[in-house]
């Protein structure tokens, strides 16, 4: 059982739960908003909340959250069926765009077959539960998730079901077709499935977003330490070229891309600042399957990009069509799924997910691509590279960064 099992105290029904906030006053929906809606969704009746059988919504908290306790009690009827949506944006199935907690009467016999994943109060997709907690149909039950980071602990009816760190999850499918863990903040909500659900005592404890500045979350290394230049190099030609060089021409290459990078990518008050002048700046190290979060800031027309592996590239620029999509792509998608970007001299934040050929990425906490290959631009007859290093691109003009963490999937 993992740390967080601290905060929870199992204080269902006892009147006093320090630092938690009531969601539903019982009688109407303030505070909610409903997204997704088929049919009516939700009512309020009686001191319950209620999703509608044969109708379909999701309903989310007005507010976002980061770090929580999210308590209430909930009773299906035979068959029933819903989710709870946990760091959800407000559009796009949170199965994949967020988390799903599944909800699931299931003892019913038409779930006889389910995946481990699908029982309830599984981490849909990612972590199955274990079973043999939940109550009957027509009963109360008492349920508690607490999410830390990527720490998520599921207690139903007093017993813990869930205790999983989702950075443990491995296999290039799974994750590309979940990335919504990646998301860092988000809604909270239930996620209806035209099955009647009852919900009451609804509550959460705000537990904030603990993040320093260039330290790293744990399951991350920071390639940039906020200090100097360590972990990071100059360019060097490009994969090709590079892989056709002699050590020592690499090594005489190398030590002359190094002076040239330190006159232009300098370290400025916790960031990395380029001038706009000289090359690319590259990680020491070559990555396979990783998880990538990038900060960046650009100005008026900037233009710069991440290369995956030595690929170009994860575009970023000052452009209405918006960052984040693989610009060099040829066959595939190249342009992203909706515009995501911040205001011209605002932080943006990157979540990029590369396994095998696919590519996942969240800008500012939106799904703007998910699970497009990427193309080799070196060489579009093969597969991209491997491994290869991250390289932040410069593009003629005075760039920023921080931030700067890598999470490695595949061991190398």
């Amino acid at each position: 059982m993992f740390v967080v099992a601290v905060l929870s105290s199992h204080l269902f029904g006892s009147g006093h739960e320090p630092g938690f906030v009531t969601l539903f006053n019982g009688r109407n929906l303030d505070g909610w908003i409903l997204v997704e809606q088929k049919g009516g969704g939700y009512v309020a009746r009686d001191g319950i909340l209620i999703s509608a059988a044969d109708e379909s919504a999701n309903l989310l908290t007005e507010k976002e959250y980061a770090d929580f306790v999210f308590r209430f009690e909930f009773k299906l009827q035979e068959g029933g069926n819903n989710g709870v949506a946990i760091r959800a944006p407000r559009e796009g199935p949170a199965s994949v765009a967020a988390i799903e907690i599944q909800i699931l009467d299931n003892t019913a016999a038409r779930y006889a077959n389910i995946k481990p994943y699908q029982a309830h109060g599984s981490v849909y997709g990612l972590v199955p539960a274990r079973r043999g907690a939940l109550k009957p149909f027509g009963e109360w039950n008492q349920e508690e998730i607490v999410c830390i980071g990527r720490r998520m602990q599921v207690s139903l009816n007093d017993k813990v079901i869930v205790s999983a760190n989702l950075d443990d999850v491995r296999g290039s499918e799974v994750l590309q077709a979940h990335p919504g863990f990646m998301r860092s903040r988000g809604h909270v909500g239930f996620l209806g499935h035209r099955s009647e659900v009852a919900f009451r005592n609804i509550r959460i404890k705000d537990l904030g977003e603990h993040q320093v500045d260039n330290l790293a979350p744990d399951g991350f290394e920071a390639l940039f330490n906020g200090m100097d230049l360590a972990n990071w190099k100059g360019l060097v030609a490009d994969p090709l070229k590079r892989s056709k060089m002699s050590s020592q021409e690499l090594a005489a290459a190398q030590k002359e891309a190094d002076a040239k990078m330190r006159s232009h990518w300098k370290v400025v008050d916790a960031m990395l600042q380029f001038d706009g002048k000289g090359a690319s700046l590259c990680s020491l190290r070559d990555y396979g399957d990783f998880e990538l979060w990038v900060d960046w800031k650009i100005g008026p027309k900037g233009d710069s990009g991440i290369y995956l592996r030595g690929s170009p590239q994860i575009q970023i620029w000052d452009n209405p069509e918006g960052s984040g999509a693989p610009w060099n792509n040829k066959k595939n998608l190249a342009k992203p799924l909706m515009v995501a970007d911040r205001p011209v001299g605002q932080w943006n934040q990157f979540r990029i997910l590369m396994t095998g050929e696919k590519v996942t990425v969240f800008l500012n906490n939106q799904l703007v691509v998910h699970n497009v290959t990427l193309e080799n631009y070196w060489d579009r007859t093969r597969p991209i590279f491997s491994t290869g290093q991250i390289e932040l691109q410069s593009h003629g003009n005075p760039l920023y960064f921080r931030n700067v963490y890598v999470r490695q999937i595949d061991g190398n």
